[in-house]
Order: C-alpha cells, then structure tokens, then sequence
C-alpha cells in the first residue's frame, strides 16, 4: 500500500474506452471551453464563462504538483483513447489529518454526456484510491438539484449519508447538497458482484 503522503504526480489510469491522465497544455482549449458552458458551470464551483487565460493558468499550477497533498485538490484529464480534446475532468483531494479519506468530484462536457464515460471515470478513479492509494473512505458533495450527479454516484455503489437543507450561498442564492460516500470494503465486495 502506498502511503498517501507519498503521492507523485503524474498519475495515469487506464479504463476500458478512458485515459484518466495529468493535464497537457494542449487541453487548456477544450478545457476553457466546457468550463464556459453554463449548463457545465451550473453546480460547479466556477463561473462561466471560463477563459482561456484561466485554463491556461490551472493547467500550469497542476504540472507544477509533485507530491500531490494533503488538502488540496489534483485533477485528471478525461480523455478518450486515441481520440482528442479531453472530454472532461475528475478529482480527488485527500482530507487531513491523516490522508486516509479523500473527496472527489467530475466534470463533463455536454456533448459526452449520457454515455458512461463519467461513470467509467469515476469507477477507475475510486479503484485507485482505494486500490493503488489504500484510502479507507471516499466521500462526494453533490447539490441536491443535480440528479443526473446523485443517480451517477449510486451506480458508482456510494451511498447518500445527510441531506444539507439551504447550507450553502452559492451563486447568489441558498443550495442543498447531499453528501455521499463508500468505504474501501464496501467498493471491493462491489466490484466482485459484478464480475
């Protein structure tokens, strides 16, 4: 098992039609681009529009992450095999004190949406974090209007834990969110039901 406070970048996870991958230069245009749709920026802790200047500078400070810490967040690039731009991105940040527990998040462009590649994506980045990583314990925030997000991490076998009724001002107005999360015995007994 590999300790969590000796987490190098970059990371490269392979799934059936996905390369979960470090971000290249190169993707700063698409990555701009599906940032700045609303529908994408809607539950999502950025803005939209998303420039180019801002994908090009989130691009630089990821590069620039040898060891990925604790408390902070490191993003992949989605990237269909052998086909470009990326098409999305996931994350994870492990949670202090110890690194044994980490939070994730996904993004996707529209036009990939529907298709199971975010499911794909998150499957195989919960597998390396519990795999690979050796975490104990996974955990999501989701806005309780997304539901094409709660219905996402259900397939992914997390399970919703609490409610938040109005507990956060975001974009100029009160939300809710549900919390979700699996633990490493829960994901493995999982997996073995569906192979």
């Amino acid at each position: 098992m590999q300790s969590p406070f000796l987490i190098h970048s970059p990371i490269r996870l392979e799934s059936e039609r996905l390369w979960l991958r470090p971000f290249q230069s190169a993707d700063a245009p698409a990555f701009a681009a599906y940032r700045s749709d609303p529908e994408v920026a809607r539950y999502q802790s950025w803005d939209a529009p998303y420039s180019l200047a801002q994908a090009e500078q989130f691009v630089a400070e990821m590069s620039a992450m040898p060891p990925i810490p604790v408390n902070a967040w490191y993003q992949l690039a989605i990237e269909r095999k052998g086909q470009q731009p990326i098409m999305g991105d996931c994350a994870f940040c492990l949670l202090p004190p110890d690194g044994r527990q980490a939070e994730i998040g996904f993004s996707l462009a529209r036009a990939y949406q529907g298709q199971g590649y975010a499911t794909e994506a998150v499957r195989r980045l919960l597998d390396y974090l519990f795999g690979d990583l050796g975490l104990h314990r996974v955990r999501a925030i989701c806005d309780a209007e997304n539901e094409a997000s709660c219905r996402l991490l259900a397939r992914v076998g997390m399970r919703r834990e609490a409610h938040f009724v109005e507990n956060i001002w975001f974009k100029g107005r009160w939300g809710s969110e549900y919390a979700y999360a699996i633990l490493a015995r829960e994901c493995h007994a999982g997996r073995k039901k569906t192979i």
